[in-house]
């Protein structure tokens, strides 16, 4: 008789979950305040505000680190990303604090990982003019890699979980995202990559009689400091709350999770398979091919410029799609619509040679954008908001919540993948002949033509299997809709419990 009503109950609410599909019962209810939704939007916009896209121009021609020497140390640096990430991880997933789990270590280590990484952009000044194989700048190299690393682990598995937890409304978490996507876009995060681009141009062509060393330590040093600000701004003004279990899950159930969370074991799938692609980035090929000129990159800025609000109108597109469509459908489609775009790049480029022809070029890269930036938002959006939507099925099947030690375990195979493939690309750009220190854009033709294919058509090729995993995502509309309203039933609970153990335990105490 138990059973037959828990049944009852259990297809009550499968039913009501069903009825109320996308509405659930937190879309009535807004967690995030207008200071913290500010403070949400500038630290997003910081996340994008560097000059990270020329970072391997910094190691190849200014801090000249051998490929192959660089190669060995991101194997080795790799190997120690992959131990830390294992305690570091457990550490994090058992902490609770009156201010959070995850809020210690990112207001803790903002600071001196600021600190910290503003000494990658002197190591030209600590070892000026010296080779690519001198053993002093490999050393310091080597060392401040392993510091790093192990510093970006703990803010980096913290930020990465905090992120799910500032509010427990999926709605209000997918309308966050979306806003910060379209309002930073207004807010110039592009803004550092071209000056540094006109910048850059300006040294190499000879105009502005400044070192390269300066002008990268110059534009690292402030974009750091600017986007440290506002970051940590946000993780002050923040809060987590979502609620963690009372009791501290294993290391073991954290690993065992991502085979047991399935669609956390897509998404490793999918991006372990996406790992496998060879390639450059596409600054590369413009920087080698044509050579340092400032009216290339004006004329990209021009063209972003003009395709910029397409991608801001696209955002207009998330919600009726993410009604009419789930979320496998968005995800599959925005990959494979992304991916006929590079294509169609790559065959302008091979077409008579095109690809050393600036005009061209151009003209396909100004299409390129205004294509890629008609589904920018839901891209944006949705590949941001399922990691989140794994991490909240995990609380629903298991009943608790690790993100921490999930996103390690997801990340461990990523990453020894990652340090294998780190170190391909390194040998793959001297194979195809590529030599340190040229002058900008003197490398061999053959060389010119290896760049093109590796930004474009080799890594779609070598990746094309991570949209296998994303076919399988098993979280259809009304299931959606029924996890989310059995997990608030079981937080409310969670919550009214707690409270009615502190309120027994002061009856005790006072008597």
């Amino acid at each position: 008789m138990s059973e037959q009503l828990n049944r009852t109950e259990e297809l009550d609410v499968q039913q009501t979950a069903a009825q109320s599909d996308d509405k659930n019962i937190y879309r009535s209810f807004n967690y995030v305040g207008t200071k913290e939704t500010i403070a949400y939007l500038f630290n997003d916009w910081s996340n994008a505000f560097n000059i990270n896209g020329y970072s391997q121009r910094f190691i190849w021609d200014v801090v000249k680190i051998d490929f192959s020497i660089a190669a060995i140390v991101n194997l080795f640096t790799g190997a120690w990303d992959i131990i830390n990430d294992t305690f570091i991880s457990a550490i994090v997933d058992n902490t609770r604090t009156r201010i959070g789990k995850f809020r210690p270590y990112l207001v803790m280590f903002q600071i001196p990982m600021t600190i910290i990484g503003l000494l990658y952009w002197f190591i030209p000044y600590f070892f000026p003019n010296s080779a690519a194989t001198y053993m002093p700048k490999l050393i310091f190299y080597y060392v401040f890699s392993v510091l790093t690393e192990t510093a970006n682990t703990f803010t980096g598995v913290a930020k990465s979980g905090y992120m799910s937890t500032i509010t427990p409304n999926p709605n209000e978490r997918v309308h966050l995202i979306t806003l910060a996507e379209l309002l930073t876009g207004y807010m110039g995060e592009d803004m550092p990559r071209y000056i540094f681009g006109f910048m850059y141009d300006m040294v190499t062509t000879g105009r502005w009689k400044v070192s390269m060393r300066s002008i990268f330590m110059g534009a690292g040093v402030t974009t750091a400091l600017i986007s440290s600000a506002f970051t940590f701004w946000f993780f002050i003004v923040s809060k987590e709350r979502v609620p963690q279990s009372i009791e501290k899950p294993s290391v073991k159930e954290g690993f065992k999770a991502i085979v047991t969370n399935y669609p956390v074991l897509l998404m490793c799938l999918s991006e372990f398979l996406q790992g496998f692609g060879v390639g450059t980035s596409q600054d590369n090929y413009w920087i080698d091919v044509f050579g340092a000129n400032s009216m290339i990159n004006t004329l990209k800025a021009l063209v972003s410029g003009i395709s910029g609000p397409v991608g801001s109108i696209s955002y207009a597109f998330v919600s009726p799609l993410r009604k009419r469509f789930s979320s496998k459908f968005l995800w599959v489609g925005s990959d494979m619509y992304g991916d006929m775009v590079t294509l169609g790049f790559f065959l302008l480029g091979i077409t008579n040679n095109n690809y050393l022809k600036l005009k061209p070029m151009l003209a396909g890269y100004g299409v390129t954008e205004f294509l890629s930036k008609l589904l920018f938002g839901v891209n944006k959006v949705i590949n941001a908001d399922l990691w989140n939507e794994a991490m909240d099925y995990c609380e629903w099947k298991h009943g608790y919540r690790m993100e921490a030690t999930t996103g390690v375990a997801k990340g461990l195979v990523i990453k020894l993948q990652g340090v294998f493939m780190g170190s391909i690309n390194n040998f793959v750009m001297k194979k195809v002949g590529y030599v340190q220190g040229l002058k900008i854009g003197t490398q061999d033709v053959r060389t010119k033509k290896w760049l093109f294919y590796l930004s474009t058509v080799v890594p779609l090729v070598t990746s094309a299997l991570g949209i296998v995993p994303k076919m399988l995502w098993p979280i259809s509309k009304k299931k959606r809709a029924q996890m989310y309203y059995e997990l608030s039933e079981r937080r409310n609970k969670m919550i009214t419990d707690y409270m009615d153990t502190v309120t027994a335990d002061a009856v005790t105490d006072e008597g």
